[in-house]
């Protein structure tokens, strides 16, 4: 008897669920840091270009080939490719990036999501009121066990909540598409758009501090950020930090995507919920993310050392300088827990989302149950996890961070706009994503998709080669007692990649034999 594949429950259940895959933490701490570090209002001009040319394409194309994959009855890019390109024997074997890179994020993305947990239960528990921004990086540091002199890192806290944090993970996973993810992304988007609101109106209404000049306000964090200084866009590095930022925010070249929507129906419209999801995300980037970090610094630690805060990192950013100025507030401890706990349930809405394609993939291509699938994923990704958590003072974060959240997803990118534009063609792309339509799309995008969207993507990558692939490769600048840290956790990639193709060609001989039988 044909397997029953699983669907979403509702058209809102699969945009919150692509929408939470989107909206992360990189919406609150990486997207204002970015923009204040790349000439404010000046980033937003590329960014909105990068958005249009790149992000928005991208968006439709996985949108439209993941729902066609799902028709042959495939969820992980795999599949799709091959349902895209059948002829062509070895197209499956490319889609192995959409497995290896959301499972490089998932590694050491639940560790970082654990931390927010932690300080949402440290700082509810009135324990993040501390005397100096020294005693808060101190106090990072403890949490997450570096600094001390050892060679190890992790804490007991730490780990704790990593426990907690990765059995939730595995929970929502193992219930499935609508019981588990589509449940909680209904929830959890909802919760955290009323808590960043209610962050955003507290910050937005913050006055001068005593003694401070009367244009210290948020409003003056706001005009810091937007104002633009045009002479930035005269660097090729804004430009590229906007198209990065625009990658790591939609979800796009990860595979994700094209694994939420292999489970529409033939029928159901990808136009206008692929735009509503996108849209939700850049409301919660733009409006909200633009909103909270850099107008609360500009009011508590003042124009001088605004830059500085924005250069001081994305951990620094949420970890370090959010809880000191919470603290300064009446009922800060409040603010921090929603803080914390929206940051938390942000992470958990994009960490479910790229540990489904490796589950998927088991469950079409080897016929394996969801919950056996999930179990088998739940083992081999926490064993893949400790390396982030013990090694973090190793380097071992950063380039987990490069390879998953970086340079598989401009890969995948890549692949999946020439295979939908060229090889399957822009004219039936173009027909299959107008199937069941709610939105008509401007025409213009048939040619941004086809020609300009590659070429950007090409360019990019080219540009990565010429400059930058053999100082990555020889681990140019990584510090000597860290080479041998990041070595192994490369070979072990490395070998996954392997695997993961091993298993694509068996998965295909066990189709070619079950044909035959």
């Amino acid at each position: 008897m044909a397997k029953v594949r699983e669907r979403w429950g509702s058209r809102i259940g699969i945009i919150l669920a692509v929408a939470g895959s989107a909206v992360g933490l990189g919406n609150f701490l990486r997207f204002p840091s970015q923009a204040a570090q790349n000439g404010g209002g000046a980033f937003m001009i590329p960014y909105f270009v990068a958005l249009l040319l790149i992000g928005i394409p991208l968006m439709w194309a996985e949108w439209t080939a993941g729902r066609f994959g799902g028709g042959f009855g495939h969820s992980s890019a795999p599949g799709i490719f091959h349902s895209l390109w059948q002829k062509n024997r070895f197209m499956k074997y490319f889609g192995v990036v959409g497995i290896i890179g959301p499972f490089t994020i998932y590694i050491y993305y639940v560790y970082i999501e654990s931390w927010c947990l932690g300080f949402a239960y440290y700082s509810l528990m009135g324990k993040l009121n501390l005397a100096s921004a020294d005693a808060y990086v101190q106090f990072l540091h403890w949490y997450q066990g570096v600094g001390d002199g050892s060679s190890l890192a992790g804490s007991t806290p730490g780990i704790v909540f990593f426990l907690i944090t990765f059995l939730i993970n595995i929970g929502v996973t193992y219930f499935g598409i609508r019981g588990g993810i589509e449940r909680i992304c209904n929830i959890a988007l909802p919760t955290l758009f009323i808590f960043a609101v209610i962050i955003v109106v507290r910050v937005l209404t913050l006055g001068a501090p005593e003694g401070a000049p009367a244009d210290q306000t948020a409003a003056g964090g706001l005009g810091f950020l937007w104002n633009p200084d045009l002479s930035a866009l005269k660097s090729p590095k804004v430009w590229l930090a906007a198209a990065g930022q625009i990658f790591f925010t939609l979800s796009v070249g990860m595979g994700v995507i094209l694994t939420y929507s292999s489970y529409l129906k033939k029928t159901d419209d990808v136009a206008l919920s692929g735009l509503t999801a996108a849209s939700t995300n850049e409301f919660a980037e733009i409006v909200l993310g633009g909103s909270i970090v850099i107008p609360a610094a500009f009011v508590f630690f003042g124009p001088m050392n605004i830059e500085a805060i924005a250069n001081s990192g994305t951990f620094n950013i949420g970890f370090v300088t959010m809880p000191q100025i919470f603290a300064g507030l009446p009922g800060g401890f409040i603010y921090g827990f929603m803080w914390f706990f929206m940051l938390f349930l942000a992470g958990i809405t994009s960490s479910i989302s790229v540990a489904q394609p490796a589950v998927a993939f088991m469950e079409d291509e080897f016929d394996i149950t969801r919950q056996k699938s999930v179990r088998i994923f739940g083992i081999v990704a926490f064993i893949l996890c400790q390396p982030a958590i013990w090694f973090l003072n190793r380097g071992v974060l950063d380039d987990l961070d490069f390879w998953g959240g970086t340079f598989f997803i401009v890969i995948g990118a890549t692949l999946e706009i020439i295979l939908l534009g060229w090889v399957f063609g822009i004219d039936k792309a173009w027909d299959e994503l107008h199937r069941g339509h709610r939105l008509r799309v401007p025409s213009v995008f048939k040619y941004i998709i086809k020609y300009v969207s590659p070429t950007l993507l090409l360019a990019m990558l080219v540009w990565w080669f010429y400059e930058q692939w053999w100082k990555v490769i020889t681990m140019h600048g990584v510090p000597a007692e860290n080479v041998p840290f990041v070595l192994g956790i490369r070979l072990i990639l490395l070998a996954a990649i392997v695997l993961v193709g091993v298993l694509v060609w068996l998965a295909w001989k066990r189709r070619k034999l079950e044909s035959n039988a």
